[in-house]
């Protein structure tokens, strides 16, 4: 397979799929050529393993080449399966080249690739293997290999009658990723928020810090679409940085975590249920929680948000981006009584964690 941006045989949907992903721009991210070469390989290991397992050898190889696109596109290695299922999903539906069903596949394979654990459809499985196999035998070194990951190559190697040995395998068997716990998380939140929005970050692409703001949405305009709409991103970028960590998009939602109706909406889900109303059963706000206005700066429902510092009496004091609609950071006096619809409280101990169908269409 070509990695240098045709890949088998002219005017297929795989030279058009490796046409939109190498037109995808990063100019900031450096180990861009390391990414690409890995998504060839991992689509050519898909496409030997399709064949062998008598399944469409176009998609496998597909799903290959987009598996870390989000990486690519962006250079953050983070929630690879959701993101770059989410990044996918808006580049196959603009080429407009596939069925429902055929995106589907697609989608949904890239969206479980970490779950090594599992055994699910064909081309799930031929997309994790394949993973496992160009981590073996890429030339450049990986990170330490999980329990079921050895045990997933050990297999794919047996079947393609290969007699490679794999390193001993560990003793922990997980593939969820260890994150320390931090029992002052929202605190931090507030930290992180009131620094930044001290420096007075503008929204253009020329100011380092809304540059920052805005590198985990892998929309090629994306400086043009957050301009003077970057308030939820702002909060995103916040949180990411004090290990509130999640994908651009939680799993079967309308809108991405750079908008505000995307977190009202995760907020209530009943796996979370952080939403609160004012005075609800005796809350009250406090630093590091979310506020989310109700029409404050115009007609549209929660049109607004930001991260509480303090609260004394009717008054918020409140770090925001895009503070008022007009494009840059800042520190802001609020009253509790008016243009709110309520508050975030995420729990200290959150980490994101999915097990439910995912629906791709």
């Amino acid at each position: 397979m070509n990695t240098g941006g045709t890949i088998g045989t002219p005017n297929n949907r795989i030279d058009e799929v490796a046409r939109v992903i190498r037109a995808m721009s990063h100019e900031g991210f450096m180990g861009k050529e390391e990414v690409w070469i890995q998504l060839v390989g991992v689509s050519s290991f898909a496409s030997l393993l399709a064949t062998r397992r008598g399944v469409n050898q176009e998609l496998a190889a597909i799903t290959g080449l987009l598996h870390g696109c989000y990486l690519y596109r962006t250079g953050i290695n983070v929630f690879p399966g959701p993101n770059s299922a989410d990044t996918a999903r808006q580049l196959l539906r603009g080429l407009q080249l596939f069925s429902e069903e055929e995106l589907s596949i697609i989608l949904n394979s890239i969206f479980v690739q970490e779950a090594c654990q599992q055994v699910q459809g064909p081309y799930e499985e031929i997309l994790k293997d394949a993973i496992q196999l160009q981590m073996n035998f890429s030339p450049v070194k990986q990170s330490t290999a999980t329990k079921m990951e050895k045990v997933r190559l050990h297999h794919v190697l047996h079947e393609l009658g290969m007699t490679v040995e794999v390193d001993e395998m560990d003793s922990t068997g997980s593939t969820v990723e260890k994150q320390g716990y931090c029992e002052q998380r929202r605190l931090a939140l507030a930290d992180v928020a009131e620094k930044l929005a001290k420096q007075k970050i503008i929204g253009v692409p020329e100011d380092e810090l809304f540059r920052e703001i805005c590198q985990y949405w892998p929309d090629p305009d994306i400086h043009s679409i957050l301009k003077a709409n970057w308030c939820a991103a702002f909060l995103y970028h916040c949180c990411m940085q004090v290990g509130i960590k999640l994908p651009i998009r939680y799993p079967n939602q309308t809108y991405r975590l750079a908008g505000v109706g995307a977190w009202l909406d995760w907020s209530r889900l009943p796996e979370t249920g952080f939403f609160y109303l004012d005075e609800e059963d005796g809350f009250k706000p406090e630093r590091g929680d979310l506020v989310v206005y109700e029409k404050l700066l115009s007609d549209d429902s929660h049109d607004h948000i930001g991260i509480v510092l303090s609260c004394e009496g009717d008054h918020l004091l409140v770090a925001e981006g895009n503070v008022d609609n007009h494009n840059y950071s800042g520190i802001v006096n609020r009253s509790r009584g008016d243009c709110i619809l309520g508050y975030i409280r995420i729990n200290d101990g959150y980490q994101f964690h999915f097990e439910g169908e995912y629906k791709p269409i």
